[in-house]
């Protein structure tokens, strides 16, 4: 039975197209969005011109399960101190199969925070991580 491409069961994280940042469970910050201006004109009172100004994109906030992959993520945010864009990102949405349904490419990006996990042998609770990336924009041709 063929799987269901709306159905999001993974996300896969790549830098550079060569270092995998392993799958992911959750992905919020997939946007942007325009400062718009409204020029008044003199004499025209039934209309308004907007104006797109500039872009502004959201970070990227990644969340999943602790992993084997887990280590892989913190040598590459050891590895980025300081803000040195200039490294891509895709987020590859994934299905049942491991096939791609979607992809986008970032640019410019870099980490701006890593969480590990409350370790606490009495608590039940999974324990998660989340890594946070910027970027200056999608790629063309994602």
């Amino acid at each position: 039975m063929p799987s269901e491409p709306g159905l999001t069961l993974r996300f896969k994280v790549t830098i550079d197209h060569k270092t995998e940042l392993g799958n992911w469970s959750k992905c919020d910050g997939l946007a942007v969005e325009y400062d718009i201006f409204e020029y008044r004109e003199g004499g025209e009172n039934g209309f308004i011109h907007r104006i797109p100004g500039r872009r502004k994109y959201q970070n990227i906030k990644l969340t999943r399960p602790l992993d084997s992959q887990s280590s892989q993520v913190a040598e590459w945010v050891s590895a980025n101190e300081g803000p040195r864009a200039g490294h891509t990102a895709e987020i590859s949405v994934l299905d049942a199969e491991g096939a791609t349904v979607a992809s986008w490419q970032l640019s410019d990006v870099f980490p701006a925070k890593w969480s590990g996990p409350s370790l606490d042998v009495g608590g039940r609770e999974i324990a998660y991580e989340s890594l946070e990336l910027v970027h200056n924009g999608f790629l063309a041709g994602a």
